[in-house]
C-alpha cells in the first residue's frame, strides 16, 4: 500500500511529533509502509513445541509466514515500527472510540513484538543496532514501518 502525501503528513503528526513533517526533498511516501497483519509477540518455545503444537506457537508461525509473504524488510538502523494492536471485541463502542490511537500499555511488551518481527525478517538479528518501536490501539491489527525515521 502506498500513501499519499496527506496520509504521510497525518501519520507524522500523530505518531512522530519529534520528526519533521513530510517534505518531498527529504523523504518519500515509499519510506512508510502499512501492512494489514496483526502483530504477534514471539512466544517462549520449548523442545516439545516441535510435536505439541501449542496455539501460541502455531499463531506465531502463521504470523511469520505472513511477514515473509509480505516481503517486509527493515534497515539495520533508523527505523520506526508502529504496532497497531486490535482492541478487544468485548469493549463497548464508547471505550473503543476513546482508545483509538492511544498508547498500548499492556502485554504484549514492545520488546516481544519487536523480537517476533525481527526473527521473522532476519536469520541473525544481531546486526540491528538502532530502531524505535511504538504500540498503539486500533480497530484492526497493523504494522506500520517508517524505514527512514531519523
Amino acid at each position: 500500500m502506498h500513501w499519499t502525501q496527506d496520509q504521510v503528513n497525518e501519520y507524522m503528526q500523530k505518531f512522530n511529533k519529534d520528526i519533521k513533517p513530510f517534505h518531498p526533498d527529504t523523504m518519500e511516501a515509499s519510506d512508510i509502509k502499512v501492512y494489514n497483519i496483526t502483530p504477534i509477540p514471539k512466544p517462549r518455545m520449548t523442545r516439545s513445541d516441535k510435536w505439541k503444537k501449542r496455539p501460541a506457537v502455531v499463531r506465531y508461525f502463521e504470523y511469520k509466514d505472513k511477514i515473509r509473504e509480505a516481503g517486509i524488510i527493515l534497515p539495520e538502523s533508523g527505523y520506526h515500527v508502529t504496532f497497531i494492536l486490535p482492541m478487544p471485541d468485548s469493549w463497548p463502542k464508547k471505550k473503543k472510540a476513546m482508545m483509538i490511537n492511544q498508547p498500548h500499555q499492556q502485554t504484549p511488551d514492545k520488546d516481544n513484538l519487536e523480537k517476533g518481527l525481527l526473527d521473522c525478517i532476519f536469520d541473525q538479528d544481531c546486526r540491528i543496532w538502532d530502531g524505535r518501536i511504538t504500540k498503539r490501539w486500533g480497530y484492526e491489527g497493523k504494522i506500520i514501518i517508517n524505514s527512514k525515521a531519523y
